[in-house]
C-alpha cells in the first residue's frame, strides 16, 4: 500500500501561520486516512517556526528551488529571514518521505513551503508566482510526486496506477 505525505493543516492540525488549519474533508482524503495511508507533516513547524508566527512568503519573485540553491530567501512579514527554518523543514519532510517509502505528496497549495504550482511574490500583496515553495521543490527534486490539494481526483489515480505497476512494498 502506497502511503502518502499530507500537509497537516490539511489533515484539520492548527498548525498554520495564524494558528489555523485548512482541513480537506474530500472524500480521498478521508478514504487515505481510513486506508492508514496517511503520514502527516507540517515542515514550517518541523523546521524549528512556532505556531502562530508571522506570515512568509519567498523574496523577491522567486520559488523554493531558489531558496535551496541559497539564492533567494524567505521572509516573514515583518523582514526577518525564515529560510533556514524552512530549508530545514523541507529536509525533515524529505527525511520523513524516504523512511516511509513515499513516492507521492498531497501538499498545501499557494504555501511557501508546500505550494506545488504556485507561491506568492514576496510582497505580501497576494500576487502569485508560478513556482514551487520550499518542502515541495525539495521532494520533486527527489522524485517525489507532489500534488495539491485541489489535484485529489489526479493524485489518487497516480496512486492506483503506481500500485498496479509494482508489486506490494511492506
Amino acid at each position: 500500500m502506497e502511503r502518502i505525505l499530507v500537509s497537516a493543516c490539511l489533515l484539520g492540525h492548527a498548525v498554520r501561520y495564524n494558528a489555523q488549519d485548512q482541513r480537506c474533508d474530500d472524500d480521498v482524503v478521508q478514504r487515505w486516512v481510513a486506508e492508514g495511508r496517511v503520514v502527516a507533516v507540517c515542515p514550517e513547524v518541523a523546521g524549528g517556526l512556532p505556531v502562530p508566527r508571522p506570515p512568509a512568503e519567498i523574496a523577491g519573485r522567486a520559488g523554493g528551488a531558489q531558496v535551496l540553491a541559497r539564492a533567494a530567501r524567505v521572509v516573514d512579514a515583518s523582514g526577518g529571514d525564515v529560510s533556514a527554518q524552512f530549508i530545514a523543514g523541507a529536509a525533515q519532510a524529505l527525511a520523513t518521505a524516504r523512511a516511509h517509502g513515499i513516492r507521492v505528496a498531497v501538499l498545501k497549495e499557494g504555501s511557501p513551503s508546500c505550494g506545488s504550482t504556485y507561491t506568492y511574490d514576496g510582497t505580501f500583496t497576494g500576487t502569485r508566482v508560478p513556482y514551487a515553495g520550499v518542502t515541495a521543490a525539495q521532494l520533486q527534486a527527489a522524485g517525489v510526486r507532489v500534488f495539491s490539494e485541489a489535484q485529489l481526483a489526479t493524485a489518487d489515480a497516480f496512486v492506483r496506477d503506481l500500485e498496479r505497476r509494482a508489486p506490494a512494498r511492506p
